[in-house]
């Protein structure tokens, strides 16, 4: 037997200058409670996926979620972090809870508040998601890390700036379409491929088109055993699930290799018995346009160095043959680091379940979610179908 999702609620992501931590946290634990049908004495468990780290000076937020329900109080609440994949990490604690017989249903919440403190200051708190000691110690931001990795492939497989365009032009096309979208904005593939006033290098080879946004928002999820699953109006199963993790320091590991992002991917898609060509579409973490190329290639799609064709071909376009990033990805909807594992579960979900709107694909099947922290340090990786 199976986790299955049955209740979500997704806010806006972007600048949410009215909206604090506490906020952002009630107002998404009560939209998925209600869209659960659920009333909160029900619920066994709650999990919080935040970073934090300095954004807001709230340090102990997990019980911050009891005040969207006065009957969430006395279920055991923990907040959970793992860098950018804080979210996934939270939703797996609450499905290994599930399985262990621990909880029957479970309230998973990610949230961040980020832009309350300056750009710069935003830039440093996340360096320290980094090896510290030779990396933000040395300077190095994540912009500098991922630009070393897409150095490092450009040295290795030619120059392909002009695919990173192609790919924040396909997820700014795609987040028109997304209601929660922190940019709705076609910027096209000329203005992505220009360095320019409005596109600067940022760290070179990669542009502001090529980085994710600094972003407040939060998302939330009821999980329940697949046993209670008949007692909601309808239910996504976790038909899989895998997390790996690598070694923190970049200079012990091939970043370019993505090697714990594919582990996590071939693990996943072992477990629940399909291949890569099976799934109908995935969300992947862009946090920068080089990890989505990377990506590619370590979930199968195409060989190292290969990437490109997937969309110069089409294949991972909104109408091509295994779309990705379809929501417009952290690129164009914006990366709270906390929300952003459990946006992509909830964004699937809906997906599935013919609920995404003006993002909604052809009758999907299969999803593949992948939310990744730190440099490809943590990686977790789920197959999601509709369970009815």
């Amino acid at each position: 037997m199976a986790i299955c999702i049955v209740g979500w609620s997704h806010s806006p992501f972007g600048r949410l200058d009215a909206l604090d931590l506490e906020s952002l946290i009630g107002t998404v634990a009560q939209g998925a409670l209600a869209d659960a049908g659920l009333a909160g004495e029900k619920v066994d468990g709650v999990w919080l996926g935040q970073l934090n780290g300095g954004f807001v000076p709230e340090i102990f937020a997990s019980s911050l979620v009891m005040q969207a329900d006065p009957g969430l109080r006395w279920a055991p609440a923990t907040r959970v972090e793992n860098a950018c994949a804080s979210g996934a990490a939270a939703l797996y604690a609450a499905a290994d809870a599930i399985e262990a017989g621990r909880a029957r249903i479970a309230l998973v919440v990610g949230a961040e508040k980020m832009t309350a403190v300056s750009g710069a200051e935003a830039t440093r708190i996340l360096g320290n998601a980094s090896y510290v000691r030779e990396e933000a110690a040395a300077g190095l931001t994540f912009p500098g890390i991922f630009a070393t990795m897409a150095q490092a492939y450009f040295e290795r497989h030619g120059d392909h700036g002009a695919t990173l365009a192609r790919i924040a032009a396909k997820n700014h096309a795609n987040g028109v379409r997304n209601p929660f979208a922190q940019m709705r904005k076609d910027l096209g593939f000329e203005f992505c491929n220009t360095v320019s006033d409005k596109n600067p290098l940022i760290a070179a080879p990669l542009r502001k088109t090529d980085c994710s946004l600094v972003s407040d928002g939060a998302a939330a999820i009821v999980l329940c055993h697949e046993a209670l699953a008949a007692d909601f109006r309808r239910a996504v199963r976790l038909r899989s699930r895998a997390q790996v993790n690598d070694f923190l320091p970049m200079s012990r590991r091939d970043a370019v290799s993505f090697e714990g992002p594919r582990r996590a991917w071939t693990q996943a898609l072992s477990a629940a018995r399909c291949a890569v060509d099976d799934l109908s579409f995935a969300e992947v973490h862009d946090c920068f346009t080089i990890a989505e190329l990377l990506s590619y290639e370590a979930m199968g799609l195409a060989p190292a160095g290969q990437g490109a064709r997937l969309l110069e071909e089409g294949v991972v376009m909104r109408d091509g043959r295994l779309p990705v990033n379809v929501s417009g990805g952290l690129k164009a909807k914006g990366h709270p680091i906390g929300a952003t594992g459990v946006s992509m579960h909830v964004l699937s979900a809906m997906q599935l379940c013919g609920e995404a709107g003006e993002m909604q694909l052809p009758d999907p099947q299969l999803a593949g979610v992948f939310n990744m922290g730190g440099s490809a340090v943590a990686s977790y990786v789920s197959v999601l179908e509709r369970l009815k």
